[in-house]
Formats: C-alpha cells, structure tokens, sequence
C-alpha cells in the first residue's frame, strides 16, 4: 500500500510539472503587446520645457541662532539675504538639472511648491548636526493649458545635516550645505519624474507615437 501510494504521488508530481513547463513557455512566447509591455517612464513620453519654482512668501523665515527654531524657512547656506529667493533659486537648479534631458514626447511644464524648507542654524551645525527638512509639491502640467499631466503630489526630501568636527571637514572638502541639497534635490525630483506610468495610460505613448498632444483627459498618471 506504502509503494503504490509513493508511485501516485509522484505521477501527480510529474503531471503538475509537466503543466508548468507548458505554460512557461507559452508565456516565454508570447507575442509582445501594449497588454504585457511594461509601463513607459516619463522621461520616454514628455518633453520638458519649464520648470516653475514657488516659495510663497506666507511661509515664516527665522534667522535666530537656536537650534530649532519654530519657522518654515530656515537658511544659512548663503549670505544674508532674502531667503525666499535663495531657497528657490536652489530649487531652480535642481530642477533644471534634473530635466535637462527629459525631451521626448509632448511639451510639459514642471511646477514645484515650496512648503518647508528647514535647515540648520550655524550653532546646531556646528554642534550635533541635524536634519534638513524639506517638503515641496511637485506636478507636472501641460504648458499651454495648464492641464494636469501629473496630479501634483507631496514630496518629502529630508537629508542628514552634518554636524561639529564632520561639518567643518565636508566645508574644507567643498561639500557645503547649499552643494549637497542641490545634488540632494536634483536626484529626488530626478527619481519623481522618471517613475512609471500606469498601465491606464497607455494613451500617453500611443498619442506620442501620432506626434499628438497628451489630452485632459491624463489628468492624474500616478
């Protein structure tokens, strides 16, 4: 009885095997369609030929040398200046890096929306280090009608602050606050914008294809 329940199982075994090569392979065949194709990246399907930068001048700027100070804006990698115009000036730079060579497809517009931008004070740098919190809103819109391509969506860009003897030493090397959240951001809003786009947008490539203009209905890809 023992044998001949070993012999079903392993018929059963050699059956369901069996069953699994043959779709594998007919998988492994299969003729390639917009169906099983992966999704195309956004800098495949836009070209991008603006990029608008806010820092709303509602957000509150603080220059007190505390370790934390209560404020939205809080910056000490330029000069004393108007902060408002520095932190998007940085802002800029990312982004135009960023989308340099996103330019394939129907024009599109980058907006982003500043809405924290916390770094260190020269005391909290210079002692425990800390981290530069950054949040801004990120879409991307067709330029002439101001339609949505990318619902704008919240990006959190939080990077370690270095502090005491390690922040004196990246100074010495070149590696100052403003060099590092520039190439911080860059990457970030770089990785956004090469995301994939949804299976429900297969029209996007296809209108790409046509040399046509993403429509309205595109409204939101993610």
């Amino acid at each position: 009885m023992k044998l001949i329940k070993t012999a079903a199982i392993a018929v059963i075994g050699l059956t369901l095997s069996g069953c699994a090569s043959i779709e594998d392979t007919a998988t492994r065949n299969a003729p390639f369609s917009l169906e099983n194709a992966p999704a195309p990246a956004l800098s495949q399907i836009v070209d991008v030929t603006d990029v608008n930068v806010n820092v709303s001048r509602d957000l509150r700027v603080s220059e007190a040398e505390v370790y934390y100070p209560m404020a939205d804006i809080v910056w000490r990698g330029d000069a004393p200046g108007d902060r408002y115009e520095q932190v998007g000036a940085i802002f800029e730079t990312s982004a135009d890096a960023a989308t340099r060579d996103l330019d394939q497809g129907p024009q599109a517009r980058v907006d982003i929306d500043v809405t924290r931008f916390h770094s260190l004070t020269n005391k909290t740098r210079y002692t425990v280090g800390g981290v530069h919190s950054i949040t801004f809103v990120l879409s991307v819109k067709d330029p002439e009608t101001g339609v949505d391509l990318i619902a704008p969506r919240e990006i959190k860009a939080d990077l370690k602050g270095y502090g005491g003897q390690k922040a004196t030493m990246a100074e010495a090397r070149g590696e100052t606050q403003k060099k590092r959240i520039t190439e911080h951001l860059t990457r970030v809003i770089r990785e956004e914008l090469s995301g994939d786009i949804v299976s429900a947008q297969q029209a996007a490539s296809e209108a790409v294809t046509r040399n046509e203009t993403l429509t309205p209905s595109l409204t939101s890809v993610y």
